[in-house]
């Protein structure tokens, strides 16, 4: 199963919609016009049911094959929303609206599920239910949870869930995927240390709070380097380090850190906050001071369960000849909300050689369409044939 004739007739106007959602990208829940469109396309598409809605602004398309005896359900999602970034790509389709851009490639998640959909509602050649999900604020919003809260599974009757994302550095059209933890859970630190201010001139009257804060951004380190198991995956940094004072002859009375923490296990997640707290605790205490500590727990580890991760590379290799072995990404991803609800599994597809995600010169590659609806329609009519 290579990729299919149709969607080489079909990209140009899938490459046509993925860039009119650039020119518009809309933060977190505010996918109003996007939600519009993909609601207004899976209409047009003939989708069985098209409900919006869900999770505030998702967006679901119900698709039932020539048969539905098996019973079988599919859940197929993509992402919609964009990334608080102003654009620097200089294409004739960048972002009007400024200080926002697909940094990320939602967009073209976005465009290749409806070509997915598209061809599933023409051809409907699968004994099931295929269910389209659209969602919004994936970067950092948790528009996943809010979805899954909103009865997604329940509602729909979902019975496997899967996700792709594009990946700068790996070959146009290629596939790479991972079975287990595949993307980090990512939590977030916030502590306020308070001393005793003074005369910069006369440090020994006063609790020095950027030396105390100073020597906890230096402690949180050996949280990796000394408390994890060399063979566990965890980053601590220290993102912000503020001062209550900017003037040059004044020791603050408070400093600001924040920060995020990554991990792999839920074993490490509950070691590092420990040791967060601990230390801001007692290195404080240390020097005179006190630290305030809020801590914030954020997206879960994302995992991939195994046999559904099989077959998917298994479509994967019949559309591009092979499927890779992902790395690790220490980066985060609610679609782990998903996989907490259903089994399934999450895939990468190559972007190629483009700037990473999140950086103001990325840009979804158009080159990936045709393999990434092609896996869409696969793992559909693999999974239920008719």
């Amino acid at each position: 199963m290579p990729v299919r004739n149709r969607f080489a007739e079909l990209h140009a106007e899938i490459a046509e919609w993925r860039r009119d959602i650039h020119a518009h990208p809309e933060i977190l829940y505010e996918t109003h016009r996007t939600s519009a469109l993909v609601a207004e396309k899976l209409r047009e598409f003939g989708c069985d049911e098209v409900v919006t809605g869900i999770g505030r602004t998702g967006v679901v398309g119900v698709i039932r094959g020539k048969a539905t005896g098996s019973g079988r359900v599919i859940g197929l999602r993509a992402d919609m929303d964009a990334l608080p970034i102003h654009e620097a790509t200089g294409v004739d389709y960048a972002s009007k609206t400024p200080g926002a851009m697909h940094a990320c490639g939602h967009d073209g998640h976005t465009a290749m599920l409806l070509g997915a959909a598209r061809y599933l509602a023409e051809t409907r050649n699968f004994d099931g239910t295929a269910v389209v999900i659209f969602q919004p604020a994936e970067e950092g919003g948790a528009g996943a949870r809010a979805m899954c809260e909103d009865g997604l599974m329940e509602r729909f009757g979902i019975g496997e869930v899967y996700g792709m994302h594009n990946w700068p550095g790996l070959p146009v059209g290629s596939f790479a995927i991972r079975p287990g933890a595949f993307f980090a859970a990512t939590d977030q630190f916030d502590i306020a240390l308070t001393g005793k201010g003074g005369h910069a001139a006369k440090p020994h009257e006063t609790v020095d709070t950027t030396v105390m804060a100073a020597h906890l951004v230096t402690a949180l380190q050996t949280i990796a380097s000394r408390n994890a198991d060399p063979v566990d995956q965890v980053v601590v940094s220290v993102t912000s380090f503020q001062t209550s004072s900017n003037a040059f002859n004044v020791i603050p009375q408070g400093v600001h850190l924040k920060g995020t923490v990554r991990t792999m296990s839920p074993a490490m997640r509950d070691l590092a906050e420990h040791r967060i707290r601990a230390l801001a605790a007692h290195v404080t205490a240390g020097f005179g001071g006190s630290a305030e500590i809020s801590y914030h727990r954020g997206y879960p580890v994302m995992v991939n369960h195994e046999e559904p991760t099989e077959f998917a590379a298994a479509v994967a290799a019949r559309v591009a000849g092979e499927c890779g072995e992902a790395p690790l990404v220490m980066g985060g991803e609610d679609f782990a909300f998903m996989l907490e609800e259903r089994p399934g599994a999450y895939i990468l597809v190559g972007n190629g050689d483009t700037a990473m995600v999140h950086h103001p010169e990325y840009d979804f590659n158009d080159a990936a369409i045709p393999a990434g609806c092609s896996w869409w329609v696969g793992i559909v009519e693999e999974r239920m044939p008719a």
